[in-house]
């Protein structure tokens, strides 16, 4: 008979460690978790930050729970705010002047809130952004970036369903016309109006909906979207940029516990201070100001938050009419006409529509583009995919530019200028500008790329003015040492892939476009400084011989 002798532990917090530990075998999870490396990098800090005003968002919309009512029924304010007292208004906005001037730290807490969702979603979009710029989506990550993609789409669903809540005059705009491009839906448009508002708009059941939307089931996509993508950055191991001894085969940083758990911590209390700082000092949707929301008038300077602006800027800058072409069309049914309405159906779905099938479809376009089915785990320096990251910046612009357009009468109004005018260089600038922005990212990543090569050729400016025997003036140049240069030196030289034809020797009309594409995107191109070319410019410039023959000898 064989006996084994158990642990005992010498405490209580042990003892219970113990027993937990000898039921569901967590300490070798732990054990497992806190031995994954992670690398440094302050670029990396946005998807934390998004995390934390999640959990800031999780936190302080608990306490809102407590004290807001839902309910559109009609009632009549008697609270703590005097210049509102006596105004007709729905128990949701009544509740929410209560949490606003009767509830101890409740406007901090709304404030704290809404800044956290203003934070969260721009975070996560600038994690967004970092993550394509440096091709941190490519193999095998393509499927965090969709699992990245939904994250953000539930983020602005989630904004949106919020900032519907209190019923106020803003909201109620918003409401408005999400029923407007609802309505210009044929043949369903009125019956999904009508089942979504509960009855005519406003109808009296939105926001007990949106509430159900707000509190439970998008927080719970967020959630398990959010286990998802942890699941997969620490079943693939953490992209890290390149550096001497970093490769795609090791993680260079510092393990999760202590050090990464330690700094984690401490981070998160910085960004809860900056944000309760934030909350406490500048004032964000003061309803009291707004008032009720009323569908009989219609209010000007109505602003949505930042997030949902590029939707109605959209709408802003579609014109009904094209000359004598009209946007309206009236389709012709056995049951009678129904009408379509382009001018709202084309804003408000096709560009987000475009927007994100192409974030979402990218890696795949970019992997037949450049034939390249590799695994990556280093990541680029954004000049050195100049097609990747033009292409970034013209759909930044195209995005901005309709941000821009939400606050089109805003722009007339402070800067004195017309409306139509502001409109007219938006519509220009919603064409011409993803263009611009294309060609001049494009020419700059070039340009730097180019100047890379000279500071590894040529060495760094130092700045010192020296004097030749014969009465010239140069400039004296120091050579870069072996890290600076294997950074500027070490990245992967895209080159433009001819059509290839198929096993039967035919060439498809998809290869001809992909070359073509190709052509359009790797002809004009930098390539990085060879062993041979380095050791040339030493010798010019009296240095050491550079030894070896192939790239990697750069840094040696």
């Amino acid at each position: 008979m064989t006996t084994t002798n158990e642990y005992q532990a010498s405490t209580a917090t042990g003892r219970i460690a113990n027993f937990v530990d000898s039921r569901v075998g967590a300490s070798g999870m732990v054990k497992e978790f806190g031995r994954k490396i992670f690398p440094d990098h302050w670029s990396f800090m946005f998807g934390e930050v998004a995390m934390y005003t999640f959990v800031l968002l999780l936190l302080s919309g608990t306490f809102l729970t407590f004290f807001f009512d839902p309910s559109m029924a009609h009632v009549v304010y008697d609270g703590s705010y005097v210049p509102m007292k006596g105004i007709g208004m729905s128990t949701a906005m009544a509740s929410t002047m209560d949490i606003s001037f009767d509830v101890r730290g409740g406007l901090f807490m709304r404030q704290v809130h809404h800044w956290s969702a203003l934070l969260f979603v721009a975070s996560l979009s600038v994690h967004m952004l970092r993550v394509f710029f440096t091709g941190a989506f490519r193999r095998p990550r393509e499927l965090n970036w969709v699992v990245g993609g939904v994250l953000l789409i539930m983020g602005l669903a989630a904004g949106f369903t919020g900032y519907s809540l209190p019923d106020d005059l803003l909201s109620g705009n918003g409401l408005r016309i999400i029923d407007g491009v609802m309505k210009a839906l044929p043949i369903v448009g009125t019956y999904l109006s009508m089942f979504f508002f509960g009855g005519e708009f406003p109808g009296d059941t939105v926001i007990p909906r949106l509430y159900s939307l707000h509190i439970m089931i998008v927080p719970a996509v967020i959630i398990l979207l959010i286990v998802v993508h942890l699941f997969m950055v620490v079943t693939h191991k953490h992209t890290q940029y390149p550096g001497p001894g970093r490769t795609n085969d090791n993680v260079v940083g510092f393990p999760v516990g202590p050090v990464y758990a330690a700094k984690a911590g401490g981070f998160f209390f910085i960004v809860f201070g900056i944000v309760a700082f934030i909350a406490g000092l500048f004032q964000i949707n003061p309803v009291w100001n707004y008032g009720p929301y009323d569908p009989s008038p219609v209010s000007a300077g109505t602003q949505p938050d930042w997030y949902i602006g590029f939707v109605d800027g959209a709408l802003r800058l579609m014109p009904g009419y094209l000359g004598n072409f009209s946007f309206e069309w009236i389709i012709p049914f056995p049951w009678g006409d129904n009408t379509l309405v382009m001018s709202v159906l084309l804003p408000a779905l096709v560009p987000a529509g475009a927007l994100f099938a192409v974030m979402f479809a990218w890696p795949w376009i970019e992997r037949w583009i450049t034939k390249d089915n590799r695994e990556h785990h280093l990541l680029d320096r954004p000049r050195n995919a100049p097609f990747r990251t033009a292409v970034g910046a013209a759909g930044v612009v195209f995005y901005c530019v309709m941000w821009a357009a939400a606050s089109s009468d805003l722009i007339a109004t402070h800067f004195h200028v017309s409306l139509n005018d502001v409109t007219y260089w938006l519509r220009t600038l919603f064409f011409l500008g993803p263009i611009f922005a294309f060609w001049l990212t494009r020419r700059i990543c070039l340009s730097l790329q180019r100047k890379d090569r000279e500071i590894v050729l040529h060495g760094r400016e130092a700045g010192i003015i020296q004097m030749s025997p014969e009465g010239g003036f140069s400039e004296k140049h120091e050579e870069v040492d072996v890290y600076k240069r294997y950074l500027l030196t070490n990245y992967v030289d895209r080159q433009y892939i001819p059509a290839q034809p198929d096993a039967a020797g035919h060439v498809s009309g998809s290869e001809k476009r992909r070359a073509a594409i190709s052509k359009f995107f790797f002809e004009d191109r930098v390539a990085p400084v060879t062993p041979s070319e380095l050791e040339a410019a030493h010798a010019a410039h009296g240095h050491h011989e550079v030894e070896g023959d192939t790239q990697d000898s750069i840094a040696k």
